[in-house]
């Protein structure tokens, strides 16, 4: 601060950046690590700032191996007990497992605060986590906050050396006018004794004729034309003051007040010597106390990630159509064989079945977007690992849905690239095109993915490329089909364009990308369905109520879901008392766009179809490429399949759902307790 101030007072156009030069940041007494340099130049631009402040901490190693952390500085007003009860507390509620004791050995030498490791733990980890979860990373808030003129000021660095150098003048003119009066006082007394001096016998003469004090006082005052203080100084004169030594000490003051009334006088009317006086005093003060900076100066705090220290490996992600989610690695199957029977890959309730399925690295981003139209983005090495057994865990658990959000898609991405495109659709009809880099950024309590209306809800979420075409389909057994370049892209927190018109009382049951050689599988309320090839459907812009993609009656009631299906999938249809089949779509009659469909599924006249979704089939001939679901085919793109055994590894995944073929075969209504109930 002082070289700051110096630095200002010989240059006052001096900037902020140059005067950060010789200030780089603040230093605290207890020392640690500022992290990052935005906030000190927010605080010294600004005059606010927030301070991301560490505990300097060092590694050591115990006798037998063990990893030791210990902490040796802490961030300014960090309590050392609180964070040794707070690091203590982490470890018994096995927050940071990896630490197994904390003992603080602070003595006469300095602070000493000690972390011991489990074996083979990982320090950079654990001391990562305890910044994140302790004050041995904590903010500092910068609030540079001065009374200008008895007026509440927040001031910049500049603006702050600039009052407080005006306020360093003020003393020094105060303190001057002070001292060149003491010294005219002081000097003007001089001068009366040196008068005295001068006549010392007729002094003498006139104090010896008088009789008291007034009458000597007025008679000097009157003879030698000497002031009321001058002549009462003389007369309490000490008679030791009439040696020649005394003289002389008399003469050598009177002449050094002179002198410095002088200065005084000089100090008083310039006022860059007023200046130079700070200067010189700053100087001695910092040549006086100043010592070593205490406070480092790091780059700005990047948290290490765990990602960092996990291998980079493939994993089979299944999420369930409750909402229950796990990863597995990949080589969890590569032991079956071909022709096997298969490995149980997921134990499932009654009501239950895996309607996604990804292959995925650890290192990429699982997007999960909400029917109320917000999206929450993990890392896959976040999701719970589970066992071949384990139905995994309730997405309720990982992410904070409110009541009644239900997972409408989710999509698998290693990056967020400028040039692709979600394409979003709503059950009112709207669709929206947005870059993918919008969702790049991610808040714990989820980001808006679309804007709805009131009473709107999210249905599908999908990847879109350049010359794709879309079709929808909506309860009044009406279906659409359009080029994605209808969709101009939007920003994040918008509501879209008008992708289909619904009749009142319909909705639109779903959006999907509608490639080369698809057919389009539609089901009624109550069972009846068919597939339509995709060419049947003549490519309209966006907006209408579409073409009629079934024959409505009142026996095959409402249409109630639809599915883009290529040769070789399978469907799983699901009824709202929780009855489910699953079928080969090349088991389902193919039949024209005005028709009636046949039966797919029977359904008691209490219950009807509530819900459709495409699953693995079972055809281990078929490539990697068939098993993809809900249009994921980017995630088996950018996989690495040739590093899963080829194509025994593929087969074993299709094993997964083999084995869901004792699962979710057809079921009763009785045989189901729990009703769920699926927009």
């Amino acid at each position: 601060m002082i070289d700051a101030t110096c630095l200002y007072l010989d240059n006052d156009d001096v900037t902020i950046a140059e005067l950060m030069e010789v200030l780089p940041g603040p230093d605290f007494p207890t020392g640690g690590t500022i992290m990052g340099y935005q906030g000190i130049a927010d605080a010294y631009h600004t005059g606010r700032g927030s301070l991301t402040i560490r505990a300097k901490a060092r590694l050591e190693k115990t006798s037998t191996g063990k990893d030791r952390i210990i902490f040796y500085e802490l961030p300014y007003m960090v309590n050392k007990a609180k964070l040794e009860a707070k690091i203590d507390e982490l470890r018994r509620d096995k927050k940071i497992p990896d630490i197994s004791l904390v003992r603080d050995e602070s003595d006469r030498k300095g602070m000493r605060l000690m972390v011991e490791l489990k074996q083979g733990a990982i320090p950079d980890v654990v001391l990562n986590q305890i910044y994140k979860h302790t004050q041995a990373q904590n903010n500092f808030g910068v609030i540079m906050l001065s009374l200008v003129d008895g007026v509440p000021r927040t001031l910049n660095l500049k603006e702050t050396l600039h009052y407080y150098i005006k306020h360093q003048e003020e003393v020094i003119v105060r303190r001057t006018t002070y001292d060149l009066r003491k010294a005219e006082e002081r000097a003007h007394i001089l001068e009366g004794y040196m008068v005295a001096l001068d006549n010392i016998d007729e002094v003498i003469a006139i104090i010896r004729g008088s009789r008291d004090d007034n009458e000597a006082k007025v008679a000097l005052m009157d003879r030698f034309g000497l002031s009321q203080t001058q002549a009462d100084s003389i007369l309490e004169m000490r008679l030791k003051r009439l040696t020649g030594l005394e003289r002389e000490k008399i003469e050598a003051e009177l002449d050094e007040l002179i002198s410095r009334i002088a200065y005084f006088k000089k100090v008083l009317s310039d006022n860059n010597l007023v200046r130079q006086i700070i200067k010189e005093e700053l100087t001695e003060i910092k040549e006086r106390f100043g010592n070593k900076r205490r406070t480092e100066l790091a780059a700005e705090a990047k948290d290490l990630e765990v990602e960092d220290l996990i291998a980079e490996e493939d994993m089979v992600v299944t999420i369930t159509r409750t909402g229950y989610v796990k990863r597995l690695p990949v080589a969890t199957y590569r032991q079956q064989k071909r022709g096997g029977k298969g490995l149980q890959g997921v134990n499932l309730k009654d009501d239950d079945f895996v309607e996604h399925l990804f292959v995925a690295s650890t290192h990429d981003y699982m997007l999960f977007f909400s029917t109320h139209g917000k999206v929450y983005r993990l890392k896959v090495h976040e999701l719970p690992v589970g066992s071949r057994h384990a139905r995994g865990s309730a997405v309720v658990n990982l992410l904070p849905f409110e009541n009644g959000e239900k997972i409408a898609a989710v999509i698998a991405t290693k990056d967020f690239p400028e040039s692709e495109y979600l394409l979003f659709a709503t059950e009112e009809g709207m669709v929206k095109k947005t870059a993918m880099s919008a969702y790049k950024n991610s808040r714990s309590s989820g980001l808006i993915a679309i804007k709805l209306r009131e009473n709107d809800s999210l249905i599908a979420v999908r990847r879109v490329k350049e010359g794709e075409k879309v079709v929808m389909v909506s309860s009044a057994g009406k279906a659409i089909r359009f080029d994605e370049s209808e969709a101009r892209p939007m920003g994040r927190d918008t509501s879209g364009v008008k992708g289909m018109t619904t009749p009142n009382n319909a909705r639109v049951l779903g959006m999907e990308i509608a490639p080369e050689g698809s057919d389009l599988f539609v089901i009624t309320e109550n069972g009846f369905g068919k597939r339509t090839p995709m060419d049947e459907y003549t490519e309209h812009h966006r907006g209408g109520q579409g073409m009629s993609t079934i024959s409505m009656t009142v026996k095959k009631g409402s249409l109630a879901g639809m599915k883009v299906v290529m040769p070789g999938q399978e469907l799983m249809i699901v009824s709202e008392e929780g009855v489910m089949i699953r079928v080969k779509s090349n088991d389902i009659s193919k039949l024209g766009r005005a028709t009636q469909g046949v039966k797919v599924m029977n359904v008691a006249d209490s219950d009807r179809v509530c819900a459709v979704a495409r699953v693995t089939g079972s055809n281990k001939k078929k490539p990697a490429s068939s098993s993809v679901f809900e249009g994921q085919e980017k995630m088996f793109e950018d996989a690495d399949l040739e590093s899963i055994d080829d194509i025994d590894d593929i087969d074993a995944l299709d094993d997964i759902d083999d084995e869901q073929d004792e699962v979710v075969s057809e079921k009763t209504a009785d045989d189901v307790d729990d009703v769920e109930e699926e927009n």
